[in-house]
């Protein structure tokens, strides 16, 4: 069995790789060659931690498994950040297991290729502002894919800690970018061409009044029963799309409105993989707000293994274990 740690990971796949990775992960979902399976998440009793177990098959590119792994909230005073996640790989041909891989930076960077793969392929192609909604760990994720794909030069920011918005600003800065932090989540909403919100939030944060026509949004927070980012009434009125149906329905940002009646399965555009394939269109036009709701699936996780297992085995790093 191969290991790669934590830093090894970071060494071996990019921001650019991961979305490469992930968006040919969701055509091949949407072409019925990978599927996930059934989530299992859960409040584990103790510590005041989530934890959770996502698995799936990509027969595609061949490969098969699992990631582990939650949210732990007291975490940061112990030296250690707050989601931990390990990715288990297993031989496709033989169902043994073939290689374990710390994911904590892979489950990052994968979430901020989901959005970016949204963007690029649902926003308008002139989007030169970026609104954030919550500027913690993910946030820089988010901004790094998103300028891979989109010549972002301005980049507005809400977040209820005033530390939070000076770390983020310090990185918008690094990058050449013009920060506004905000003194209201309204002022980014009303100002951005692209919107992520990537929060834990359990109510809703962006009113439909305050997005302009055009906008796109990424709702990167939901994963959870419960957790809410957006006025059910936006969601409704949105252009949507999924990364999967029935996890966005059921525990994305889609499950309000959904709950609530104001849409049904049906109102669904389609997934982004869909479109990735050419299968169906996504934005329709310049006025269109469009919405991708980012769950996180299986495939993200263990498509960015895969590539970090590959890419160590071709350069001789990694530590091989007997198992």
């Amino acid at each position: 069995m191969l290991i790669i740690s934590e830093a090894l990971a970071r060494e071996l796949v990019s921001a650019e790789d991961a979305i490469d990775a992930v968006e040919q992960s969701f055509a091949a979902m949407a072409r019925g060659m990978a599927r996930n399976y059934p989530v299992v998440r859960e409040v584990v009793g103790h510590a005041d931690a989530v934890f959770g177990v996502k698995t799936g098959a990509d027969i595609s590119v061949s490969f098969l498994g699992l990631k582990a792994g939650g949210y732990w909230p007291h975490n940061l005073p112990r030296g250690l950040t707050n989601h931990q996640s390990s990715t288990l790989l297993f031989d496709p041909d033989t169902g043994r297991a073939s290689a374990l891989v710390s994911a904590n930076y892979l489950t990052g960077v994968r979430t901020g290729a989901a959005s970016a793969i949204a963007t690029k392929h649902l926003s308008r192609r002139d989007s030169t502002r970026l609104g954030i909604i919550g500027t913690g760990a993910q946030s820089a994720y988010q901004l790094r894919a998103t300028m891979a794909v989109r010549n972002i030069r301005t980049v507005y920011a809400w977040d209820p800690s005033a530390d939070n918005l000076d770390t983020f600003g310090k990185l918008v800065a690094e990058l050449g970018l013009d920060y506004k932090p905000g003194d209201s989540r309204e002022a980014v909403a009303a100002n951005a061409d692209i919107l992520i919100t990537v929060t834990p939030s359990s109510k809703a944060l962006v009113k439909k009044a305050w997005v302009r026509p055009g906008t796109h949004i990424s709702a990167m927070g939901a994963d959870t029963r419960g957790k809410q980012e957006l006025d059910p009434q936006l969601v409704a009125s949105a252009a949507l799309f999924v990364d999967e149906a029935a996890q966005s329905l059921s525990i994305g940002e889609l499950q309000h409105a959904f709950g609530l009646g104001l849409i049904t399965e049906k109102d669904i555009r389609g997934s982004i993989g869909e479109v990735i394939a050419g299968m169906i269109d996504g934005r329709k036009s310049d006025e269109d707000v469009t919405l991708f709701d980012g769950t996180g699936v299986a495939l993200q996780d263990l498509v960015v293994a895969d590539l970090a297992v590959k890419r160590a085995r071709e350069r001789g790093l990694g530590v091989d274990v007997d198992y």
